[in-house]
C-alpha cells in the first residue's frame, strides 16, 4: 500500500542496463510479496513443492537476483525489522483483506471463473517468518548482501541512499521519496510482459527511476511539505482526510504552506498525532551497523535447498548459475571480480 502520490510524480523509464555497476537497496519484504503475487498458476494456485510448501518467492527471488548480477547490478536486500506502533491498524486491515481475499479466490476457483480467481489470489499472498528466514538463507547462499533494519525496511534503505553507500532504493511503494530517499527504482523486481486484470491485453512493465529532486521542483514543494501531503492523503501511520487526494493535496499545500494552517483554513477535524507521524519519516529508526560485500555464490548450498528441499529444476539452476559464472566475459569494461568487491 504505502502512500499515493502516483499523479504527483513523472518517473522515467530506464533499462536495466543503465543499472551496471550502481549498489541499489531493495525492500526485501515488498519484493518478496510481489513475487508471491505474480509468480501462480493459472488459478492462481502460487508455486509449491512435493510437500506442499510454497516456493514462488525462492523462484522469484532466485532467478530476478541472477538476473541483477547478470547485468551488473548489485543489489542488497533490506527487511523490515519491528513495526511502529502507528502501523498497527495498517497491518491488521492488510490481514483482513487478503483473508477476504482467499475466501473470494476460493468460491471463484469453485465457480471455474479462473480469471478472478488469480486476481483475489494475488491479493491474497501472505508472507510468513518462515518464507522470510528461507530468503535470507537463499540470499547468503548466493552471495549477496542483506540487512534487517531495526524497524521500516524502506526507511532504512532510504537512510543508506541518503549517506551515499547505494545509489538508489527500489521499491514498488512511494514511501521511500518521504523517507528522504534521493533515487527511487520501481518494477526492479516485476519488470516484463504483463497481463491487465480482466482484459486480454499485455502489457510491457518497464523499469523507473524517481528523482526526489525532481518531484519536489515539478510541484514546486518542499520535502516539508511532501510529507505534509502524504499525510493528508494518507500513509500507514494515518487514514488520510476523506474526499482529499493528491491532486487536491497539493494544492491545498501550495496554498496554506503546511498541513496545520490547511486544517484550520478550510476548518478540518484531524485527531491524530501529526508530529508523531512526521517524526516517523523524517527520523525514523535506523542503523549504520550493515556491511555491504559481495561474494561468489554456493553452488551446492544453492542446489541443496532449490533443488534437493523444493524440487526445483536442476538444470534451470544449474543455467542460472552459469549465467552468473559467464557474467561479465561479454562485459570487459565491468569484471566479475570487480562485482564482488565491496560497495
Amino acid at each position: 500500500m504505502g502512500v499515493n502520490i502516483r499523479d504527483l510524480v513523472k518517473p522515467n523509464q530506464i533499462s536495466l542496463e543503465e543499472l551496471n555497476g550502481k549498489v541499489i537497496a531493495i525492500d526485501g519484504y515488498n519484493a518478496l510479496y510481489q513475487f508471491l503475487s505474480i509468480i501462480r498458476q493459472y488459478d492462481g494456485t502460487p508455486l509449491i513443492d512435493k510437500n506442499n510448501k510454497i516456493t514462488s518467492h525462492l523462484s522469484g527471488l532466485f532467478y530476478r537476483t541472477v538476473n541483477f548480477i547478470e547485468n551488473g547490478v548489485k543489489p542488497v536486500y533490506v527487511f523490515d525489522g519491528k513495526p511502529p506502533s502507528l502501523k498497527i491498524n495498517t497491518i491488521k486491515t492488510r490481514e483482513e483483506i487478503r483473508k477476504e481475499s482467499q475466501e473470494k479466490w476460493s468460491l471463484a476457483v469453485e465457480a471455474g471463473d479462473y480469471e478472478e480467481a488469480k486476481k483475489f489470489a494475488q491479493a491474497s499472498s501472505t508472507l510468513t517468518r518462515e518464507m522470510v528466514e528461507e530468503s535470507k538463507k537463499l540470499l547468503k547462499f548466493m552471495g549477496v548482501p542483506f540487512i534487517e533494519a531495526p524497524s521500516e525496511g524502506e526507511a532504512q534503505a532510504a537512510y543508506m541512499n541518503m549517506k551515499g553507500d547505494v545509489w538508489a532504493c527500489a521499491s514498488q511503494d512511494w514511501d521511500s521519496l518521504l523517507f528522504g530517499a534521493h533515487r527511487l527504482v520501481r518494477n526492479l523486481t516485476v519488470s516484463g510482459r504483463r497481463k491487465l486484470p480482466g482484459k486480454p491485453v499485455y502489457i510491457k512493465v518497464e523499469v523507473e527511476l524517481v528523482t526526489l529532486e525532481q518531484v519536489l521542483k515539478d510541484n514546486n514543494i518542499t520535502r516539508d511539505q511532501l510529507i505534509d501531503i502524504g499525510i493528508l492523503v494518507g500513509t500507514d501511520y494515518n487514514e488520510g482526510v476523506k474526499g482529499i487526494g493528491p491532486k487536491s493535496a497539493l494544492n491545498l499545500i501550495r496554498k496554506y504552506g503546511s498541513l496545520e494552517k490547511v486544517l484550520e483554513g478550510e476548518g478540518i477535524k484531524f485527531d491524530q498525532p501529526l508530529d508523531e507521524i512526521r517524526i516517523l519519516f523524517k527520523k525514523p529508526d535506523v542503523t549504520d551497523n550493515y556491511t555491504l560485500q559481495w561474494s561468489q555464490p554456493n553452488e551446492d548450498q544453492i542446489i541443496d535447498l532449490l533443488h534437493n528441499q523444493h524440487d526445483f529444476s536442476l538444470d534451470r539452476i544449474k543455467a542460472a548459475l552459469d549465467r552468473i559464472r559467464e557474467h561479465g566475459k561479454s562485459k570487459p569494461q565491468y569484471r566479475l571480480d570487480q562485482y564482488f568487491a565491496k560497495g
